[in-house]
């Protein structure tokens, strides 16, 4: 699998033929949204049409495609979403990302959402747009793999499982992170951001890595709980053990474990660990009880 992620512009979208060329085999749009007005809400270069005809054209192009939605936007109702869903589907090959709008600090949109200028729908809303989302996609034979990611059989991502299954990757460019476990130890990577920087220590060493640095065995259980319960198919016993040497059951305070499983919101058996459908909605604060207390 060697995914092209690309905006669907006219201009982006006119080199998709030489991407295939060249050796890409499958290609993730970011499309956003499908009407113009949230597009331009979200501050993105390209309208509807353009997106629409985007992914049409990676359609004939590539035998697996993708592109992502935004949903819980400003001033967004379960009918509008419900129906933007059905266009969406209409269009779509084996995979859909679907992510939920969240407001990050230090970004336009958290400056705009202070200022009151960007009103997203509450707490409750964006849940049962989430739950919109998962009963629609199920019933259109494209369940959630991963909480934003929804696959017909066999079209689940292959690079992000490795990420959400904790396997080795490799980070190359400015900027990048990566992870390499070998040995029952896991360094992560991360490359110098600066492109200036990172050229310079490409021509001086080979690679631009900016530091390299051990992650500690409670932390490597942390990142591997907070991956892969992401997952609808949670956290493999086996593959635990196998990056870890340890069980799952040892690494978890049984308390805390007791008592999300008790609120029905994890499930732990011999096969491994899941968050149910209740527990990936609230995952943030699964993970906080889980992991701190």
């Amino acid at each position: 699998e060697i995914t092209l992620e690309a905006n669907p512009t006219s201009v982006e979208a006119a080199k998709l033929a030489d991407f295939r060329a060249a050796g890409a085999n499958r290609v993730s749009l970011g499309v956003q949204a499908l009407d113009d007005e949230s597009l331009k809400a979200l501050g993105r270069q390209h309208d509807a049409a353009g997106a629409l005809q985007a992914v049409r054209t990676a359609a004939k192009l590539f035998d697996r495609y993708s592109f992502d939605l935004i949903y819980a936007r400003p001033g967004q109702t379960a009918a509008a979403w419900r129906e933007e869903l059905g266009r969406a589907l209409a269009e779509a090959g084996d995979h859909l990302s679907l992510y939920q709008l969240t407001i990050e600090p230090g970004t336009a949109f958290h400056t705009l959402h202070q200022r009151g200028e960007l009103v997203v729908p509450n707490e409750d809303k964006a849940a049962s747009l989430y739950e919109l989302t998962q009963e629609i996609l199920t019933e259109a034979g494209m369940p959630a793999y991963e909480i934003s990611n929804h696959a017909r059989p066999g079209g689940e991502s292959r690079h992000n499982l490795t990420y959400w299954r904790y396997g080795n990757y490799v980070g190359i460019g400015p900027g990048a992170h990566g992870r390499i476990s070998a040995d029952g130890k896991t360094t992560a990577i991360r490359r110098h951001r600066a492109p200036e920087r990172w050229l310079d220590l490409v021509g001086e060493s080979g690679h631009g890595t900016g530091e390299a640095s051990p992650v500690e065995p409670q932390q490597r259980i942390a990142e591997i709980l907070m991956m892969g319960l992401r997952l609808t198919e949670g956290v493999g016993s086996e593959r635990f053990a196998d990056q870890t040497g340890g069980t799952l059951k040892n690494a978890l305070d049984a308390r805390r474990l007791g008592d999300l499983a008790e609120e029905g919101l994890l499930e732990l058996d011999e096969a491994g660990l899941r968050a149910t459908a209740a527990g990936r909605q609230r995952l943030n604060a699964l993970l906080s009880h889980l992991l701190n207390g």
